[in-house]
């Protein structure tokens, strides 16, 4: 099982944020509580179950053990994760 965490592209707020995506739901919400972000930060969206998380929360995933993963040069694991984050969404 695996926690992913795309490329830090999406600017809001004059950061740069990320999405941190897992296999599993409680993989997903054991490194977000590792990472200090409360549960209430959870996106439970059609898009896909994940957290957003600025650039340098980013880092510290991928230090905690998140696989990073690149729009640009993985993109058909990056498909497939997101294939997996939307089956999670729980209306």
């Amino acid at each position: 099982m695996t926690v992913y965490v795309d490329d830090a592209v999406h600017p809001w707020r004059g950061e740069r944020w990320a999405h941190l995506m897992a296999d599993t739901l409680p993989e997903l919400h054991a490194l977000a509580a590792q990472l200090g972000i409360p549960r209430r930060a959870f996106q439970n969206r059609r898009s896909g179950a994940h957290y957003d998380v600025p650039a340098p929360m980013r880092l510290r995933a991928i230090a905690l053990g998140a696989r990073a993963i690149s729009r640009h040069t993985d993109r058909a694991l990056v498909k497939a994760v997101i294939a997996n984050a939307r089956a999670q969404y729980a209306p």
